[in-house]
């Protein structure tokens, strides 16, 4: 059965509807969408923001940590009456004002080799915000397994990375095929660590956002097989052409994993 728009999300969306790339059709699609997005810092908290306000119809986020003082320089969901509050619970609290009419679910979980798969398989993409590589390669690993698109964004200190991977629907490369492993423990800092400047992580997951909306609608040029990084100090752009491995162990010819036993450390949905 068709999805049909209400009166009042025809108004709502009426700026989307214009568009001729989306119109009543695309809006449709986007009302049926699910959404999932793992962390809700930094990154998360535009990218909840601009999905419920754009009409995914379904947004489930996962974060296990609550609102600090800290985070509220850069994780615009949140505010200081918040504080203490799950993550989840706000981020989710803020999309929904935003608009009521999506479904959002908070999920205060810690992310972990036993429970990833079933989160993932609800979902239509997968959208990585987390601030440590247990987790994103956790996340890569369930995703290509679980045939899913990930969106998956990066900042540190003034630099923004983002790709999409979706190795399932072409020939296109996974994480792995870009990263075939975690760096050794220390060796690549945190934003807690290193720091990093709060709007530099709003212009990449509202980045992160639209790449979801071009996924669901079908239009513009995809970011398989492609990484775009920006150097926020420079004010620059630049892509950087990914190729698919064929030896990934994940993605390959011949893959060597096949499951999620090798995550055996529980891994926090940190989030930038």
């Amino acid at each position: 059965m068709p999805i049909e728009l209400s009166e009042d999300e025809i108004r709502r969306y009426s700026r989307h509807i214009l568009l001729r790339e989306v119109g009543g059709t695309g809006q449709a699609k986007l009302k049926a969408a699910r959404v999932l997005l793992i962390g809700a810092g930094g990154l998360g908290s535009p990218l909840a923001l601009y999905l419920a306000a754009a009409g995914i119809g379904t947004i489930g986020i996962v974060d296990d940590d609550r609102v600090e003082l800290c985070n509220l320089q850069r994780q615009v969901a949140h505010d200081t009456a918040r504080l203490g509050m799950p993550k989840a619970r706000s981020a989710a609290q803020a999309a929904r004002a935003i608009n009521p009419e999506v479904t959002v679910h908070a999920l205060q979980a810690r992310l972990t080799a036993e429970n990833a798969a079933s989160l993932i398989a609800g979902y239509d993409i997968v959208c990585d915000g987390s601030d440590n590589f247990p987790t994103r390669f956790l996340v890569a690993d369930a995703c290509v397994l679980g045939r899913r698109t990930l969106i998956s964004a990066a900042v540190l200190r003034f630099e923004g990375q983002l790709a999409t991977f979706k190795p399932h629907a072409g020939d296109f490369p996974c994480y792995r095929c870009l990263y075939p492993e975690a760096p050794p423990p220390g060796e690549v800092p945190t934003c807690s660590e290193a720091g990093v400047l709060g709007a530099v992580t709003g212009v990449m997951g509202t980045l992160q956002a639209t790449e979801v909306l071009k996924e669901f609608l079908g239009i513009g040029e995809t970011l398989a097989g492609r990484l775009l990084v920006w150097d926020a100090l420079a004010a620059r752009f630049r892509t950087v052409r990914l190729r698919k491995d064929p030896l990934c162990p994940l993605c390959g010819a011949h893959p060597t994993i096949a499951d999620l036993r090798a995550h055996t450390t529980s891994a926090p949905a940190c989030a930038l």
